[in-house]
């Protein structure tokens, strides 16, 4: 397994596990934050794929770093989890601070 694939493993589990053991705020559970990641989704694709793409890459990644699944545009698949815990993480953080400065 690739350093790339292993990161990304330990930071969506990491980001679950704030949420589900410490922050517990319920966002995941919410239809707002599953919109907002289809959105945030819809154009990594779009800006990720142009990045990625085999035929002329500007972003390369070496092989043995990741699982050498790409989908779709040749986008590595681990660029989502990457993607998911980094959102994510940014908006659990924000919706426990702003929710501490209003109670």
């Amino acid at each position: 397994m690739g350093e790339y694939t292993l990161f990304t493993i330990v930071a969506v589990l990491g980001v679950l596990a704030l949420e589900f053991f410490w922050l517990r705020t319920g966002m995941l559970r919410t239809a707002q934050y599953w919109l907002a990641m289809a959105l945030v989704f819809f154009f990594q694709i779009w800006v990720d794929g142009w990045l990625t793409k085999l035929s002329d890459p500007i972003v390369i990644y070496y092989p043995d770093q990741h699982s050498g699944i790409r989908f779709p545009f040749d986008i590595p698949i681990e660029d989502f989890g990457f993607g998911f815990a980094m959102v994510t993480l940014t908006l659990l953080v924000w919706h426990r601070l702003t929710r501490k400065e209003t109670q």
